[in-house]
């Protein structure tokens, strides 16, 4: 076991070229790295990395010893696999990375936890992109079309963005009947986390018409807190229909301007395509497939008219 965890520690290393971020992902300090991969190359006889104090990186040696033990762990996964598959329930930690959409997993996962109570789950959540294989996730969740090539993806649904504002700001400030109008009033931002530019707000264009800069009121980093001001009457809002059909429903937000919002977006679910799903990551994705959509429609296609009414 002891050789095993030294081709375990190697890998990452290797993969992540940082004994502390190695570490970190195996939950072990940096000096134990540094350890283990220096019995390793006494064992073999060979130096596996050049070190200095910015990088570290492989040797000729390393990098074939590299390749090889891939294909070894490779191997012990795919047996471990198949004994679990044989033995039962889906079991162990589970990491898994997901956007800042509370309201919408949330339930679900609770759910989860309850269905399988021999999975532990490691949940982070963050809207930045993350690196599903050097960072150690099991399976993150995210919006748009999938773009890495090392990750399988599976579709969960898709959803609508809006434009709300509560009755009694409408009431008080006038509800917007063209995007133009959206100059006159409060607009709550959202500011996108890896560019640091604000979301745009997808608006059809009247014909002729210049690019619309919106007021800025407020801008955040979340849906939690646009939808909080929104509610308060502090401005209109631009949200997923996930974290609003509750508020549409009881009627403490109006949709406004549908005839004008294009944006939709779908999510999906990733694991590395490099690996078999294990039985836990098998049951995530199956889990959320049959949980998380469809969301049951609001009453977005009532017209700003029909609101004033």
């Amino acid at each position: 076991m002891d050789s095993l965890n030294g081709f375990v520690v190697f890998v990452q290393v290797a993969e992540t070229r940082s004994f502390v971020a190695a570490g970190r992902l195996l939950g072990v300090s940096a000096s134990a790295v540094g350890k283990s991969v220096a019995r390793l190359e006494e064992k073999l006889g060979v130096r596996l990395f050049y070190r200095s104090t910015r990088s570290v990186t492989l040797t000729a040696e390393g990098s074939l010893f590299l390749e090889r033990s891939r294909r070894i762990l490779a191997e012990i996964e795919a047996a471990e696999l198949e004994l679990s598959q044989a033995s039962g329930a889906p079991r162990g930690r589970l990491r898994v990375s997901l956007p800042l959409v509370s309201s919408l997993v949330l339930p679900v996962l609770g759910e989860f936890m309850r269905e399988y109570p021999e999975i532990e789950l490691d949940l982070d959540f963050t809207d930045q992109v993350v690196d599903v294989i050097e960072e150690g996730f099991d399976a993150v969740v995210r919006t748009g079309e999938p773009s890495d090539s090392r990750l399988t993806a599976r579709r969960l649904g898709t959803f609508r963005s809006l434009l709300v504002a509560s009755p009694d700001y409408l009431a008080r400030r006038g509800t917007p009947r063209v995007p133009a109008d959206l100059m006159q009033h409060a607009c709550l931002h959202y500011r996108l986390p890896n560019s640091g530019k604000l979301e745009p707000w997808a608006l059809r264009q009247v014909a002729g018409e210049p690019e619309l800069q919106l007021p800025t009121s407020m801008i955040c980093n979340n849906i939690e807190t646009r939808l909080c001001f929104a509610l308060q009457g502090l401005g209109i809002a631009y949200l997923p229909d996930f974290a609003i059909r509750d508020a549409l429903a009881d009627g403490r937000l109006c949709p406004i301007l549908t005839d004008y919002v294009e944006r939709s977006g779908v999510f999906h679910v990733l694991w590395s395509a490099s690996k078999h799903p294990s039985p836990k990551v098998r049951a995530l994705v199956d889990f959320l497939r049959a949980r998380v959509f469809p969301v049951p429609k609001c009453k977005a296609s009532v017209s700003a008219k029909q609101l004033t009414r």
